[in-house]
Parts: C-alpha cells; structure tokens; sequence
C-alpha cells in the first residue's frame, strides 16, 4: 500500500510536470532528440558527396566497389533514466536532492509518453536498488516517479558499477540521463565506454550549502553516506572554506572530464528554478546537431 503523503507528492508533481511538458518542452525535446536514433537498412552503391564514414568496407572489398550504408530514422527511441538514489540525495537546504530528481523524472518521462517513446529506470546506490525495464504509457511513467521517491538505499554511491550495469542490460543504443550529485571518484573509464554506446547527458544535482558555508554560526551536517556527524563553524572562514572547496573542485572535475570526453552535461540547484536550465539546454543541444 502506498502512503498517502506519497500519493499526494507524486500527484503534484505529474500535474507540475506535466503542465510543463504540455506547454513548453514537448516541442524541444521533439526538436532534440527526434532523428538522433538511427538503425541500419540496407547498402547501396557509392554515390558522390556520400560521406565516407558510412562505407561499408566489408561489402566494398567482396564486391569490389564502393557500397555505403543506408539509415532510417528510428520510429521511437529509448531513454533511460540512471538515477543516484543513495543516502546524500535526502540532502536539501530548501528541496531535497532527490524531489528534484524526481521532477526532473517526471518532465523527461512525460516528455517521453507525448512522443512515444519508451523509458526505463535504473536506481542506484553503491548497488543496484532497482531496474524498471523501458515502456510506454502513463502508469508507467507515475511508477517511475513513485519508485524514485520511495526506493529506499542508505549507503554511498557507486557511479562505475551503475554504468557497468546499465552497458549489460541495455544492448539497444539509447538515450541515457545520468541524475546524480557524483560524490564517486574512478569512475571516467565506464562514462568514456559508456559515451561511445550510448547517448549520455550528465545531470548534476546540487545544493548551495555544499559549496558555500553561510557565516553564521555552527552548522551541523550528518554524512548520509558514511553515517557520521560532522559540525562546521561558518564563522571560522578557513575551515568553512576548505570543507566548501573539496565541493566545488569536485564540481569543476566534472565538469572538465564531461568537456574533455564531449558528453553534454546540464546542473541543477536545490533553491533555484530548473524550468529555464532545461530549456536552454535543448536549445544548445539543438544548434550542436543542426
């Protein structure tokens, strides 16, 4: 049986994100991802101008001629929502961590149902908590939301064993949503791998708190991933400042290893609005294929 308190928060947000969808990103994640997904028809002889990379070389060096593969659009496409569900999610100054995971959830799956296409779950934790395989419809779309609020997972976060996991099981070319704060290390090798099968947009989920320790007074935080305590004085700026750093060198790490592998990457804060975010990333995703 599913609380009431949990009926009540999935209701807003499939009327929060749905509204959304229905009157601002339907059309951009048409525009985005719509003829991104390709599959493989037949060959045909060369033909000037044809690009070289669709040649088939096998069939070339049989024939003794030039052939090049023919694509067609694929009629739906697959997106994957790879969601960070452990312990440092329940963190938020205003919202937490994981509500705007699952908002976010919502626009992406909605967005998904009004073009249809498939979508699936993968949660995580620093093991997998859940897999929901990839389908259509409304109901699934609100078990998706409702998994994500309700799946329960205490300890750290393991990102290379979510990427190994999603390459197994996911064997169609898919768009992959990748949602998480990224408190992991060593985990670059299986996003590279992971870039080259799939197409991966990294979602960065933060909170100011993390970065920024407000001066006033002593803060106390508890390690939702390693169960400890840990007090911060504001007002003892070196301190404040060396446990706001390590955050922000992690953000900036990301930040360059998504830019250096060329995998997109959007971020979002607890206390800020994502509405504008999301959409100037599809516009930005859109001129990059144009």
């Amino acid at each position: 049986m599913i609380a009431a308190d949990l009926i009540k928060k999935i209701r807003k947000i499939e009327i929060k994100t749905g509204k959304m969808v229905n009157e601002v990103f339907a059309g951009e994640y048409k525009s985005v991802f719509k003829g991104r997904g390709m599959e493989f028809s037949e060959v045909r002889e060369y033909q000037s101008g044809d690009d070289i990379k669709t040649i088939d070389w096998n069939v070339s060096a049989r024939y003794g001629n030039l052939f090049v593969k023919k694509f067609i659009e694929e009629r739906e496409l697959t997106i994957i929502l790879l969601i960070d569900i452990s312990g440092s999610q329940k963190f938020g100054s205003q919202k937490s961590k994981i509500d705007l995971a699952a908002e976010l959830s919502g626009v992406i799956s909605f967005s998904a149902l009004k073009n249809n296409d498939r979508i699936g779950v993968i949660l995580f934790s620093d093991k997998i908590e859940k897999f929901i395989p990839p389908k259509k419809g409304k109901k699934h779309c609100l078990r998706i939301i409702s998994e994500v609020l309700s799946t329960k997972a205490e300890y750290g976060t393991d990102i290379y064993l979510s990427l190994d996991y999603l390459n197994r099981v996911i064997k169609k070319r898919s768009i992959v949503f990748l949602i998480s704060d990224f408190f992991d290390t060593d985990y670059e090798k299986l996003l590279k791998i992971t870039s080259k099968k799939h197409d991966l947009i990294l979602v960065n989920i933060n909170d100011p708190l993390e970065t920024k320790i407000p001066d006033s007074g002593i803060f106390h935080f508890v390690d939702a991933e390693r169960a400890k305590d840990i007090y911060v004085d504001g007002r003892d700026y070196i301190f404040a400042e060396r446990f706001a750093k390590s955050e922000r060198d992690n953000f900036k790490h990301l930040e360059k290893t998504a830019k250096n592998m060329g995998i997109d990457m959007m971020n979002f804060y607890t206390d800020k609005p994502y509405i504008l975010p999301l959409i100037n990333f599809f516009k930005s995703r859109e001129k990059k294929f144009r």
